[in-house]
């Protein structure tokens, strides 16, 4: 299957740095395993994630006329002793989903919400849950859907 554009922007949230570290491992050794090339940008936390999305979509590096065709989105959302994690964690996945549907945009969500820094580590961890290669494989398999539809309206 052929895609639209062999390149994924991959956009982090470095505010836990070693779990973001982690999550573009998985992330990128996926991308590599299936030919696709690929660009990090890091943002400071997950609610900048989806303004790092429009703001790509916007300037045209990312979409149809784009040098990607895809985004994968990592992160990860740790509950403290506030509302601030619901906020967080509610706020970024609604507004990753509808940039996503808006503008018909294969995207892989891998931002983790979870409790403590343990479950993180274990989601994230390329040698057990590997949750940035499942976010990149996400995104792969969408641009080859997206390249599919795409083919069969031009015939």
């Amino acid at each position: 299957m052929a895609r639209l554009a062999q390149s994924v922007l991959i956009i982090e949230a470095r505010f836990y740095e070693d779990i973001s570290n982690e999550l573009a491992r998985g992330a990128t050794e996926e991308l590599r395993r299936r030919g696709i090339g690929f660009e990090r940008v890091g943002v400071a936390g997950v609610l900048e994630v989806p303004l790092a999305l429009s703001a790509a979509i916007s300037s045209k590096v990312l979409g149809p006329q784009g040098r990607h065709g895809g985004c994968v989105a990592l992160g990860c959302v740790i509950r403290g002793e506030t509302s601030h994690y619901d906020i967080v964690a509610i706020e970024s996945a609604r507004a990753l989903m509808d940039i996503g549907i808006n503008n018909s945009m294969p995207l892989g969500n891998g931002i983790l919400t979870v409790d403590n820094r343990e479950q993180a580590w274990a989601r994230a961890s390329v040698d057990s849950g590997n949750k940035g290669a499942t976010a990149a494989r996400a995104c792969a398999e969408l641009m080859d859907l997206a390249s599919d539809f795409s083919r069969k309206s031009s015939r």
